[in-house]
């Protein structure tokens, strides 16, 4: 597909709303004017791409009706809902253009004025986790290795307390390591790496052989945790 040919179905639309349309009007893919209304501005892409979006902001300096005009979102659902948080973001609409034998138009999005919702119980996670980890384990923007999370290192240090002393009750393991919500962790078990030993007694528990690789794994880490 050309950007030629998803000239004529945004033409067709627009003007099916009263304005009329003129193509490659300084440097503008298509210019619509309707009236004393703004005009509307759409540039053609045959995908979303990084450069569509810098041509948008651009003709954001003549107009406020800016959209980018592209083909249906084709693959994962993913692609489509990014696209549309960066031009809500960005103040830019979004058509998409279906070309063929009976083209369609579909507005995704109009341009608007952004006005960001903050999130106070996301912000509270974010400033708890900074708060209860230990040291900066995590290398920002590493990917191979599993994030060290504040959680991940109460479970080590649960861990690690079994491993020195057996199976042992939830309590002393959180008496003797300081982690309040040791029994939280153990009996949750996201991890694999807890147990209760067979005729142990109510709340003990014990390392899986998991949970030993695992403090093989972060040994590293455990250095750090005391």
């Amino acid at each position: 597909m050309r950007e030629t040919e998803l000239y004529a179905p945004v033409k067709a639309f627009l003007e099916a709303q009263g304005y009329a349309v003129k193509g490659e009007v300084e440097s503008c893919d298509l210019v619509a004017v309707r009236g004393d209304e703004a005009p509307v501005i759409v540039e053609l892409k045959t995908s979303f791409t990084l450069g569509l979006v810098f041509q948008g902001i651009a003709r954001q300096g003549v107009t406020e009706n800016v959209y980018l005009g592209v083909p249906p979102f084709s693959g994962r659902t993913t692609r489509r809902k990014d696209a549309l948080a960066l031009c809500r973001r960005l103040g830019l609409g979004l058509l998409t253009v279906r070309h063929g034998r009976e083209p369609l138009v579909e507005a995704l999005l109009d341009p608007a004025q952004f006005r960001p919702r903050r999130r106070r119980d996301r912000l509270g996670r974010l400033l708890r986790e900074f708060q209860r980890r230990v040291g900066d384990p995590n290398e920002g923007g590493a990917t191979r290795r599993k994030v060290m999370t504040a959680y991940r290192q109460d479970a080590l240090r649960c861990a690690a307390c079994l491993d020195l002393n057996g199976p042992t009750k939830a309590a002393k393991v959180a008496h003797d390591t300081g982690v309040a919500r040791a029994r939280a962790i153990m009996y949750a078990d996201h991890y694999g790496w807890f147990e209760r030993p067979p005729g142990a007694g109510r709340g003990t528990y014990g390392l899986t052989p998991k949970g030993r690789a695992a403090l093989e794994e972060y040994a590293d880490e455990l250095t750090h945790l005391g």
